[in-house]
């Protein structure tokens, strides 16, 4: 068994072993473990088609539906034309192949599917991996159409074609099949600005546009549309957890939508990508490299419980990367841009020295994201920080400080303990520190955190 690529990207040519004796012949049509070891995507079928076919000379085609088909022969031959009916670059390129029992093809959303049989009784097989809906989108392009130049056997003027087929409209007076695009989730906060830019012709969803707290409004969007969901929604409000109306927000956010979002990805194919946090550790670690991705998790305030409880959701997706971050910096209001504030104004604050970890710049979160996604690396969790020496909080206040023209000694250190005296404060991991050897196994370089908070403070993000 071999999986040989095509011109049209996503049309695969499986060629299958075919045992054969003096009673006929056995072959293994959908294996999904050997397959999956020759790196084909697992389609996930729900239904299963066959089509017979009396005389030689039947053509069939050429449709394109909204979702992934394994086809094959099982008794017979045939001659095999694919057309890219998917909007882009590729729209109107075609594949032929001559298919028997050994040959199996998969045929990719949006890319058209036509055969004529060549021997009398000809049977072929589609294994498709969603339900026939007639809401769903298809487009159908007549075979016979010169500007496919399809060279088929038996002319289809000759050939038996159904009435509906020889109706199709001809390739130029054919809308192109979308393509899915990305869904953001949580677009109006830092990670989902982020990731709206990285991500351009993503659909951006924030909660003024949909009750992400509501299983049942998140369950309405057009999941059809979409083959990634990124899911930077999240409560974030680590002390107001700690109340009760906070405590029942949280959980709905970053523990509810994330099962939600696991069901309806594994339902509709989609990759789930969804941001946590170091707040799912309780912040100790043997090591100087920080917690890894395999620790057990030992949150220990309601917000990193309600976050803990999100990442065990997400890993019952099949297609999923849970991404762990620290210290989030980006495009609104963050530690740094508070540390801006103080200098300007001319405040010497006492920032806690006891809480080491490395910041997160939220561009380069989105570029790890992209990296993660475009490189096909293995599904899982990965954790993305920015990279160099860990720091503390008060270092990258001095920091702040030093760029921003004052004196780094205006700014005092104390201790977690004597910060939150008197306040009703949750509780903070002191060892922040994200293992990053997982992510640059992938071939990913995390920017250096000091140099990316320089380039921050300076306006040139």
């Amino acid at each position: 068994m071999r999986v040989e690529p095509t011109a049209i990207p996503g049309l695969l040519l499986v060629h299958l072993d075919v045992h054969e004796d003096a009673r006929g012949w056995f072959k293994e049509n959908w294996q999904r473990r050997k397959l999956g070891d020759l790196g084909f995507p697992d389609l996930g079928p729900v239904q299963h088609n066959l089509a017979f076919n009396h005389r030689r000379g039947t053509l069939r085609g050429v449709h394109a539906e909204p979702w992934d088909k394994l086809i094959s022969v099982v008794t017979g031959r045939v001659f095999g034309a694919y057309v890219d009916l998917r909007a882009g670059d590729g729209f109107g390129r075609v594949v032929t192949v001559e298919a028997d029992p050994s040959l199996a093809v998969l045929v990719p959303r949006g890319v058209g599917n036509a055969y004529q049989t060549l021997e009398d009784g000809t049977s072929y097989s589609y294994l498709v991996n969603d339900h026939w809906s007639a809401d769903a989108t298809y487009v159908a392009v007549d075979p016979a159409d010169p500007a496919l130049a399809i060279p088929w056997p038996v002319p289809p003027a000759e050939s038996v074609v159904s009435d509906k087929d020889r109706a199709n409209p001809l390739l130029a007076d054919v809308a192109p099949m979308p393509v899915r695009r990305p869904l953001v989730l949580g677009a109006a906060g830092q990670v989902g600005r982020a990731l709206a830019a990285a991500f351009p012709g993503a659909t951006l969803v924030d909660r003024d546009d949909v009750d992400l707290a509501d299983p049942a409004a998140v369950a309405g969007l057009d999941w059809r549309d979409h083959d990634v969901v990124l899911n930077a929604a999240a409560f974030t409000a680590v002390d107001a957890a700690e109340t009760p109306e906070g405590r029942r927000a949280a959980w709905a956010l970053n523990a509810t939508l994330p099962a939600t979002l696991a069901r309806l990805a594994s339902e509709h194919r989609c990759t789930l990508v969804h941001f946590s946090t170091d707040y799912v550790f309780d912040g100790t670690f043997a090591g100087p490299e920080g917690h890894t991705e395999d620790e057990p998790l030992s949150p220990l305030g309601v917000y990193a419980q309600s976050k803990a409880a999100g990442d065990l959701a997400v890993g019952t997706a099949p297609r999923h990367y849970v991404l762990r971050t620290s210290w989030v910096i980006g495009e609104g209001g963050n530690f740094v841009r508070t540390m801006q504030r103080l200098a300007a104004d001319g405040v010497s604050p006492a920032v806690v020295d006891d809480q080491v970890g490395r910041l997160t710049f939220t561009d380069e979160l989105a570029r790890a994201t992209r990296h993660l996604l475009d490189s096909g690396a293995a599904y899982g969790t990965y954790h993305v920080t920015n990279g160099g020496a860990p720091t503390s909080w008060y270092d990258v206040a001095r920091a702040v400080f030093r760029l921003a023209g004052r004196e780094e000694s205006d700014v005092t250190p104390t201790s977690t303990e004597a910060y939150g005296a008197g306040k009703q404060l949750a509780p903070r991991p002191l060892g922040s520190v994200l293992d990053l050897a997982k992510l640059r196994a992938t071939g990913f370089e995390p920017e250096d955190a000091m140099a990316a908070l320089e380039r921050y403070v300076a306006g040139r993000t």
